[in-house]
């Protein structure tokens, strides 16, 4: 359903509103009648974060790129001036780390997913330049856009139509902000309850009716087409092309038809799509397939392509017999100890169990390796990026057994994204990962039967790109409004007394919507961004250092407790 235009007004903002949390400087950029008009057809279905007394909290577990999120309550948008005030006042009071003159991050907010249509046409760009300048004078660095295969390329293949962001691509020249640009070549939504559908190419679908082994395929023999099989990212089956070959042709289209924008510095940064949803992983847990969170996933090698690829590592291993997937690693929405695969103890740590899964972990990173060595010719001399998802629930087992199902072979006996960073390392791309803001104690307390830990898959993942050297940058798995989240970001942003001082290179912020332009939310958000770029605000509420019994003030003076 579209969003109607809104004023921005009491629970949304007014000049008024303005005038409570705004500087003089931000009400010289932006007139007194400004409106936002959110005209962006069914943009995404946005999942607020819930309310646990007077504070929000992200309680949850997995967002996907173009995918349906899991749904919570929404935040009431009745909230009164009185309840906004009691709101930012009761945030304030959280013990916080001062970041004042600390390394700047960067920050990019992802645009709607729907702001370029089917027809590759900018939906409503008044309304756009609008939301875009709001977002300008929070200092905000710069947007992300998925450039969708299944729109430019949509009815025939090497026909490109980049007509659509040609004109969004200008509108942010404008603005003088950055962009971050995604090769999005999967599906965005196809889920009950998602507004955006944005399937693959038409010409790539009719492939798929007479060959559905193009797609990834679960042991019951269920096609995923929300992506490609990697097993064909060598085989000519893409009308005489193949799979790598039709994502170069893409990407370099692009770099061609948008060379004008390389060349002012306008994209900061390619993201090159290598999975479902963008991400460097096996499409384990879709939920059109009737996956519910914490399940464990499925293994997704069962086209064959990938079938054919298995049997010959089993023949050069000497063991032909093992050209096979497991035949006792349960289904979706399994726990790992119900399965004789994934238990402790189990066979994944068995003789044929490591043989598999060194496997099924080896097409993905050479996947990313085939891919991003072709990304590095198209985009000669701008940043490359690869996006890796979350997967924390189950991290808490022996075998880790959703990460399993999704290619991370990283039970707890070895360290699976090693070979992640090395294989990035070697093409100089950055690692872009999720979940930066979930807490494990949340997850403990909502989700107890999940063993997740995102703060330790965090640091597990952090630590590996950094080890080899990569930029690392970030995004939020879900939207996120509240103080405790953006607290948690800024905690992994910056990691505290590290000795080498490392720290992201980017974040970007899961997205721009109606709900992030309320208010009190964006009174948070101008704050967060304040502080990830180092700069001081006025109502910390100090905590002191661990190994001290002291406060450190904004202005660096010291209080003894």
């Amino acid at each position: 359903m579209a969003i109607s235009s809104i004023q921005l007004c009491h629970g949304v903002w007014s000049a008024g509103a303005r005038m409570a949390f705004s500087s003089s400087s931000h009400e010289q950029a932006i007139s007194t009648s400004v409106r936002v008009s959110f005209g962006f057809p069914g943009t995404i279905g946005w999942n607020s974060c819930r309310f646990k007394g007077s504070q929000s909290r992200t309680s949850a577990v997995v967002r996907e790129r173009g995918e349906k999120i899991e749904e919570y309550p929404p935040i009431d948008e009745s909230v009164d001036a009185d309840e906004d005030r009691q709101i930012v006042h009761s945030t304030q009071k959280l013990p916080e780390r001062d970041f004042t003159g600390t390394d700047a991050v960067p920050i990019y907010v992802m645009l709607p997913l729907g702001v370029i249509n089917m027809d590759c046409e900018l939906v409503d760009p008044e309304g756009l330049v609008n939301q875009l300048q709001i977002l300008k004078l929070v200092n905000v660095d710069g947007v992300m856009v998925d450039c969708w295969w299944g729109i430019v390329e949509a009815h025939t293949p090497q026909v490109y139509n980049w007509s659509g962001y040609k004109r969004l691509f200008q509108i942010v020249r404008g603005l003088k902000l950055k962009l971050q640009v995604v090769m999005s070549f999967h599906e965005c939504g196809g889920n009950v309850g998602d507004d955006v559908h944005i399937p693959l190419p038409q010409w790539i679908r009719e492939i798929g009716q007479s060959n559905p082994d193009i797609y990834f395929t679960d042991r019951e023999g269920r096609h995923n087409s929300e992506c490609l099989t990697w097993g064909i990212d060598k085989e000519r089956v893409l009308k005489g092309r193949t799979a790598v070959e039709v994502y170069f042709d893409y990407m370099r289209n692009f770099r061609v038809e948008f060379d004008e924008f390389f060349e002012d510095g306008l994209i900061s940064e390619i993201e090159v799509g290598l999975g479902p949803c963008g991400e460097l992983r096996y499409p384990s847990y879709p939920a059109k397939h009737g996956w519910r969170y914490p399940g464990i996933g499925e293994f997704q090698c069962y086209d064959k392509y990938l079938l054919k690829n298995l049997s010959k590592a089993a023949e050069v291993r000497g063991h032909s017999f093992w050209a096979r997937g497991p035949d006792n690693a349960g289904s979706y929405n399994d726990a790992p100890h119900e399965t004789g695969f994934f238990r402790d103890g189990g066979d994944y740590d068995s003789y044929y169990g490591r043989f598999f899964l060194n496997w099924y972990s080896q097409v993905l990173v050479d996947h990313g390796d085939r891919v991003l060595a072709l990304a590095n010719l198209a985009f000669e001399g701008t940043c490359i990026a690869s996006k890796l998802s979350g997967i924390h629930w189950w991290y808490k087992t022996a075998s880790h057994a959703a990460e399993l199902t999704a290619g991370f072979y990283n039970p707890s006996n070895r360290d699976g994204y090693a070979p992640i960073a090395a294989m990035l390392k070697k093409h100089e791309a950055a690692l872009n990962f999720t979940c930066v803001e979930l807490r494990t104690l949340d997850q403990q307390e909502d989700f107890p039967e999940a063993l997740a830990d995102p703060e330790g898959l965090v640091w597990q993942v952090l630590n590996a790109a950094w080890d080899v050297s990569i930029a690392v940058a970030s995004e939020n798995a879900l939207p996120c409004y509240d103080r405790e989240g953006y607290n948690k970001i800024l905690e992994n942003a910056k990691p505290f007394n590290d000795p080498d001082g490392r720290h992201l290179s980017a974040f970007t912020y899961l997205r721009l919507s109606p709900v992030l332009l309320e208010r009190h939310n964006f009174i948070e958000f101008e704050r967060f961004v304040k502080r990830m770029h180092g700069e001081a605000v006025p109502d910390l509420e100090l905590y002191p250092d661990k190994n001290h019994t002291e406060f450190q003030g904004p202005d660096g003076q010291v209080a003894v407790d």
